[in-house]
């Protein structure tokens, strides 16, 4: 097989060319984002009281965890959500909600 391409070196050249040609080609054909999607870590607390009323799980359950959550470096509330007898309750890093480092969240600094 190596002798055809030693016999016949423009072919070889022909060939090689092609191929660093399709593969530039590629390459400029491939998708870049500046600025990939990425899907930060967060924290979801759920909390039921059996008959609990909204505003009873937001005031006597929800204000209280959220208060003691926020006292933990790097955290901040995203949302907080209550219903009928629950409250869900979603931390997030430090600096607003998809703007943080993961870094950040992870070695607890506050944006």
């Amino acid at each position: 097989m190596s002798e055809l391409f030693i016999q016949r070196p423009i072919t070889t050249t022909l060939i090689m060319a092609g191929i660093v040609l399709f593969g530039f080609i590629g390459y400029r054909a491939l998708p870049v984002s500046d600025l990939p999607n990425v899907d930060y870590p967060t924290i979801q607390v759920t909390a039921e009281l059996p008959g609990g009323s909204p505003e009873t799980m937001a005031s006597s359950v929800a204000t209280p965890l959220e208060r003691q959550f926020s006292t933990i470096a790097g955290l901040n509330t995203v949302s907080s959500t209550s219903t009928l007898g629950n409250t869900q309750i979603r931390f997030g890093p430090s600096a607003a909600a998809g703007n943080a480092e993961p870094a950040d969240f992870k070695e607890g600094k506050s944006g």
